[in-house]
């Protein structure tokens, strides 16, 4: 049985470490999205099979859930709640560590159709509602609507978004754009194969299947790459890669 293995690249040295997880390799086939907590925890999301799966750092598995219908899973920066989003059933739901469902909102009675949800922390969340194209900040505790603003621009290729500083950063599966809450384009880059965004304390990443790239306010940098990667993610221990049977965590 193959296993998927982490290598610890120590640049400043020019050394390599090498830890084996106990995956079978046959794991990583049809995978659509790989993600790594601060904990060493590795997730895999296959929507093959609508399966989303956690592994801590030795392989064991943690936690597996079967979805009925696709989701996308925001992050899981705070493994101890995780934010998931169906557009096809309307529903955002809350994972707690072992990937059990704790908290599970239903939108189609609140809103007309949400084509995406960015959960800006445990109260608040920002919906893009695609019918009357108007962007929402939601208290889900409180079942109440704070604000909302127009929001028309093109939805149809929207792939990701988030807001930070009265700014809203969209994702398309070719270009990264910036606007502010009068849906003003304020930056655009074309990009390849772009997959998700993230935000990390200040820190706006653009991931692409091989490369992660790092918003500076004008200007759009790659700040890691590696060509043979089918997934890339980040964790505060460095940038992880997927190569074909095999995970690489690339610390600086």
């Amino acid at each position: 049985m193959k296993l998927l293995s982490i290598t610890l690249l120590l640049s400043f040295s020019l050394l390599f470490s090498q830890k084996k997880i106990g995956l079978d390799s046959l794991q990583t086939r049809d995978v659509q999205e790989l993600l790594g907590d601060d904990y060493g925890n590795i997730y895999l999301y296959k929507n093959k099979d609508l399966s989303f799966t956690k592994y801590d750092s030795l392989g064991t598995q943690l936690g597996k859930l079967m979805l009925t219908f696709p989701y996308k899973i925001q992050s899981v920066t705070n493994p101890l709640n995780i934010v998931m989003f169906s557009e096809n059933s309307q529903e955002i739901k809350f994972l707690d560590q072992n990937l059990n469902e704790i908290q599970k909102l239903n939108l189609s009675g609140i809103f007309g159709f949400i084509k995406a949800v960015y959960a800006e922390d445990l109260q608040y969340a920002w919906l893009i509602e695609e019918s009357n194209k108007t962007l929402f900040q939601y208290n889900f505790r409180s079942n109440s609507v704070i604000s909302s603003f127009p929001f028309s621009i093109n939805l149809q290729s929207l792939k990701d978004f988030l807001v930070y500083n009265n700014r809203i950063y969209i994702l398309r599966d070719n270009a990264f754009e910036v606007y502010n809450t009068s849906s003003t384009l304020l930056f655009s880059v074309d990009l390849v194969d772009a997959k998700k965004l993230r935000r990390i304390n200040n820190d706006i990443l653009v991931f692409e299947s091989q490369a992660v790239l790092k918003f500076y306010g004008k200007s759009l940098s790659e700040i890691f790459r590696n060509e043979s990667a089918k997934i890339v993610d980040k964790n505060n221990a460095g940038f992880l890669a997927l190569i074909k049977d095999k995970l690489y965590l690339y610390q600086k």
